[in-house]
């Protein structure tokens, strides 16, 4: 399969998933990210708002806030940039190019980062994970090489058979339910 046939692929598979399991399936996710920041102590993360049948994770965003660490979200521009913006609450949010959500007004951040939190449809064991197709997240990793960058994944959004491109950046860590 091509990376756009494999998109709509697990795009579908994760529409698929039964309300119930969704919940039972994020509420671990959840806990394993939330353990993994305790651990890491980040004073800075960069993280999307997840939206639709994406995993909901929005509770950990919210102990990030509550705990001051400075939180930082992408509002999409023209392929491939991303504007990065200071979240201080999930109530003034704005909705962007294909349907994403970011941080209302214009405090943009341009320091670094200890932990990027990123989207994706399917991984493999390399770590390797196949995005949305714009190039957003792998033109912005290349400026962040020693950052830990993480994504949440649904255990069957593993495939072995990712098609890889000189330009893709693998993830440090990978955590499934």
């Amino acid at each position: 399969m091509n990376k756009n046939s494999l998109r709509q692929h697990y795009s579908s598979l994760r529409e698929q998933i039964r309300a119930e399991d969704k919940r039972s399936n994020d509420k671990i996710l959840c806990e394993k990210l939330s353990e993994f920041i305790k651990n890491l102590k980040p004073k800075v993360v960069h993280t999307y708002l997840p939206m639709g049948s994406e995993i909901d994770f929005y509770t950990v965003i919210n102990y990030l806030l509550s705990q001051k660490i400075i939180v930082v979200c992408p509002k999409t521009l023209e392929k491939p940039n991303l504007q990065h913006l200071v979240l201080n609450s999930l109530d003034k949010l704005e909705t962007g190019k294909y349907g994403t959500k970011f941080p209302s007004g214009d405090n943009e951040y341009k320091g670094n980062y200890n932990l990027i939190i990123v989207p994706g449809l399917a991984f493999n064991s390399q770590k390797y994970r196949l995005g949305y197709g714009g190039g957003y997240y792998d033109h912005f990793l290349k400026s962040h090489p020693n950052t830990v960058k993480l994504g949440l994944f649904y255990s069957f959004q593993r495939n072995e058979e990712l098609p890889l491109e000189s330009h893709d950046i693998p993830l440090d860590i990978i955590l499934t339910d």
